[in-house]
C-alpha cells in the first residue's frame, strides 16, 4: 500500500518580469498589485474548497512565489518551508537582462534537456537533479494534503516526475502551466498517480467556486 497524497501546486502569479520585459529565472521579482490579488483570490477559493483540510505548504525562495506562498498559509493559518530545490531555472549571465538581450546574446540555442543557454547557466537536467531528493522526500512523507507554490518551468519538470517518466521524455513534450495556474495531482493507496485538474486558472477569479 502506498501513502495518499493530494498535491495541489501553484504557479506563482503576475510578477513584475510579466510586464517589464526582463529575465524572470533568479532575478528576485515581486508581484504585482494584479499578483497580490489572484494570489488572494486563490487562497480564498482554496479554502473554500478545503476548509477543514490541513496542509502542508513549501516554496521557493524567490519573492514572487514566496509571496504567493504566504498569501495561501495566511488563509490556511500555515507557514511556507522554504526549499531552493522550487527555485526557477538558473540562466547565467542572463539573470537581471531584458528577455530581448538574451535573444540577442544566446550562446547556444536549447535543443536538448542537457543544453544550456549559456555556459553558467543551468540546463533542465539540472533542474530535475536539483528537484529530486525534494520529490522523494514529499513522497515518502507522511504527508498527506501538500500545496507546491513554484515557477512554470520548474513544475512543468515536477509534472513530468509525478507521472513516473523518464528525464528524457522532455526533449519531446512538456506539461506547461500558466501564471497563477492550479494542478491536482493524487496518488491512490494502490500507487496510481493523477493529474486531474491543471493549471487551472479559475481560481485567481474572485469569485469563490
Amino acid at each position: 500500500m502506498f501513502q495518499k497524497k493530494n498535491i495541489i501546486t501553484v504557479q506563482h502569479t503576475e510578477s513584475m518580469h510579466h510586464k517589464n520585459g526582463m529575465i524572470g529565472s533568479w532575478s528576485d521579482w515581486e508581484l504585482t498589485e494584479t499578483g497580490m490579488q489572484h494570489a488572494e483570490n486563490i487562497a480564498t477559493n482554496l479554502k473554500s474548497e478545503f476548509p477543514d483540510t490541513s496542509f502542508s505548504l513549501y516554496a521557493s525562495p524567490l519573492s514572487r512565489t514566496k509571496q504567493t506562498a504566504e498569501i495561501i498559509g495566511k488563509q490556511f493559518n500555515i507557514a511556507p518551508q522554504i526549499t531552493t530545490a522550487l527555485k526557477e531555472r538558473y540562466l547565467g549571465r542572463a539573470v537581471g537582462q531584458s528577455v530581448q538581450w538574451l535573444k540577442d546574446n544566446i550562446e547556444q540555442e536549447e535543443i536538448s534537456i542537457y543544453d544550456k543557454c549559456f555556459s553558467d547557466a543551468e540546463s533542465r537536467f539540472d533542474v530535475w537533479q536539483r528537484m529530486i531528493p525534494f520529490y522523494e522526500t514529499i513522497l515518502g512523507s507522511t504527508e498527506e494534503n501538500i500545496v507546491i507554490v513554484s515557477h512554470g518551468d520548474s513544475l512543468s519538470i515536477f509534472n513530468v516526475m509525478w507521472l513516473g517518466l523518464h528525464v528524457e521524455v522532455l526533449n519531446t513534450i512538456d506539461l506547461y502551466g500558466v501564471s497563477g495556474g492550479v494542478s491536482f495531482l493524487y496518488q491512490t493507496e494502490m500507487g496510481k498517480r493523477i493529474i486531474k485538474r491543471m493549471s487551472d486558472t479559475a481560481y485567481y477569479k474572485s469569485k469563490a467556486i
